[in-house]
């Protein structure tokens, strides 16, 4: 399993370890601030797609020549003082766009925290699949800035950390599948701050809720037990965000995450009811289905279950429990 992640932690000594800011990407830097520079670099890697975030103390210059055939998707985390990139000043959480074999040009006025993913613009029909502007490879082509919004761009960047934070911690490696709903989980927190930035688009024609419910409902079951993304269920389905969301909370009154966590959740106590004690463990269990925070898992769990997770993987080793 170990060949779907790659991760690689490290602090900075230097200006010079910020070469490789984005992982398979050089990129040229200059210190511009006075002072020893401190900070930390972390890379993830899912088979060719990867995603860096690092922060520094100190103002820096960094450039990027036209050699990069990748899509470089970056978000501001943090920063002390001015930012800009080519003609943007930059806000926090706001989003920019490196298009592939373009020069990039950057100034942090600061100590400064960024994250970045990086992938081959083919991926971007399925990463972005059901929202049209999103998933067509044209948007990605031409440098871009997208302003966030400040209440979900400060969750989005926050959950960004915390996936990262996760993944590191999980160093034996991911499923195919689980490998790529972590990939569309760390897109999607980019993409809300895109998304939110776009003027709304009512366009289209919407398909009975029900009919695309039952559709949706197809679709899981041929996944089987693996988590699925919403951004995977839109592209599969040819079908916007915003229409599975209308779609969704007409029949069951939430929305599709809402509803596809409860069906992660119904998935884990199948497992761990069927599991013996010792075979396995609730985090395994619960990061193969997609939770990278264990304790709003176990609320959510107790929640709805009314019991913990170690309860019912405790039940298979109940002696009045006939297997």
């Amino acid at each position: 399993m170990g060949q779907f992640l790659l991760v690689d932690s490290r602090k900075l000594d230097g200006f010079e370890g910020l070469h490789q800011a984005v992982h398979g990407s050089h990129v040229d830097v200059m210190q511009l601030g006075r002072g020893r520079l401190r900070g930390t670099l972390s890379h993830i890697g899912i088979g060719d797609f990867s995603l860096s975030i690092g922060s520094f103390n100190v103002g820096m210059r960094t450039q990027r020549v036209s050699s990069d055939d990748k899509l470089i998707i970056g978000m501001l985390l943090a920063a002390e003082q001015r930012v800009a990139h080519w003609s943007f000043d930059m806000q926090l959480n706001d989003v920019l766009v490196i298009p592939p074999l373009l020069e990039h040009d950057g100034v942090f006025h600061g100590g400064s925290a960024y994250a970045a993913m990086r992938f081959d613009l083919g991926e971007v029909a399925s990463l972005f699949g059901g929202e049209a502007r999103l998933s067509d490879p044209d948007t990605w082509r031409g440098r871009g800035h997208y302003r966030a919004d400040p209440a979900t761009g400060s969750m989005a960047s926050r959950r960004l950390v915390r996936i990262m934070s996760h993944l590191s911690s999980h160093r034996h490696g991911l499923t195919p599948s689980t490998a790529d709903f972590w990939k569309r989980s760390i897109v999607e927190c980019m993409t809300e701050n895109v998304i939110s930035s776009l003027p709304p688009d009512d366009a289209g024609w919407l398909p009975s809720a029900r009919r695309l419910i039952r559709r949706v409902e197809e679709y899981l079951h041929e996944a089987g037990t693996r988590p699925v993304h919403v951004s995977e269920i839109c592209a599969a389905l040819s079908v916007s965000r915003r229409t599975l969301h209308r779609a969704f909370q007409e029949v069951f009154g939430l929305g599709p995450v809402s509803f596809l966590r409860h069906k992660r959740l119904c998935t884990i106590h199948s497992i761990l009811r069927d599991s013996v004690p010792g075979s396995t463990t609730v985090a395994a269990v619960a990061m193969q289905q997609g939770f990278y925070e264990l304790g709003r898992f176990a609320q959510y769990y107790a929640t709805m279950f009314g019991e913990r997770p170690s309860q019912t993987l405790g039940f298979g080793s109940s002696p009045d429990v006939k297997r």
